[in-house]
């Protein structure tokens, strides 16, 4: 699942089992022994990250501090590369596990957001969508990616720190005591209506 993240954030949707497989150190005859299809291992990718955001989200609902709660729920979410699925929205079906997962991180992050409001910590023109957007765009690392492609292992240490100063100053700008954001607030279907599929049919190639 690592490996698939990996290819995934870097080759997107088009990203191979054979990638994937090469990447895992594994054949792929062996991964088509757990997943019949390149759509059920994403499904299965999908299911495992919905499930993380969901701990970060229930962990930073018990902080008492709503500013900490938030910030640490958006950090965790970029550290397991959470944009990385971005990708997959409408190239893969969705899972009765995926729906239910997604529902209920929505929620547990929309408790989040409605927290650090009513604490005032939060710029109130930033929308639960604004802040999933966030971490999608957070989620990706273009430098660390190429780093690690070229083997250029003694500067990927400096990279993870520089993305680190990048994430402090997002998280500086959702801060309440700012000029209000330019345009309209994305609505919510701006995210969820790129997972519906004009059909069913096997569309996304196995290989």
């Amino acid at each position: 699942m690592e490996a698939a993240k990996k290819v995934l954030a870097a080759d997107g949707a088009h990203a191979s089992v054979a990638a994937i497989a090469a990447r895992a150190g594994v054949g792929i005859a062996s991964l088509y022994r757990r997943y019949r299809s390149k759509e059920q291992l994403f499904q299965r990718l999908c299911a495992l990250s919905l499930g993380q955001w969901i701990q970060a989200a229930e962990h930073g609902l018990r902080h008492d501090d709503p500013w900490e709660g938030l910030t640490h729920y958006i950090s965790a979410c970029v550290e397991f590369s959470g944009g990385s699925l971005g990708p997959l929205a409408g190239t893969i079906a969705v899972t009765d596990e995926m729906a239910a997962k997604f529902t209920r991180s929505d929620e547990l992050m929309r408790d989040l957001v409605a927290r650090a409001y009513a604490a005032g910590v939060l710029r109130p023109d930033a929308t639960a969508t604004d802040v999933s957007l966030l971490i999608e765009q957070l989620g990706k690392s273009p430098l660390i990616g190429q780093l690690d492609r070229q083997g250029c292992t003694d500067l990927i240490d400096a990279a993870r720190d520089a993305r680190k100063r990048t994430i402090a100053i997002a998280f500086d700008g959702l801060r309440s005591d700012h000029p209000r954001l330019p345009g309209t607030a994305p609505a919510p279907a701006l995210l969820a209506d790129r997972w519906e599929q004009a059909s069913t049919d096997s569309t996304t190639p196995n290989r």
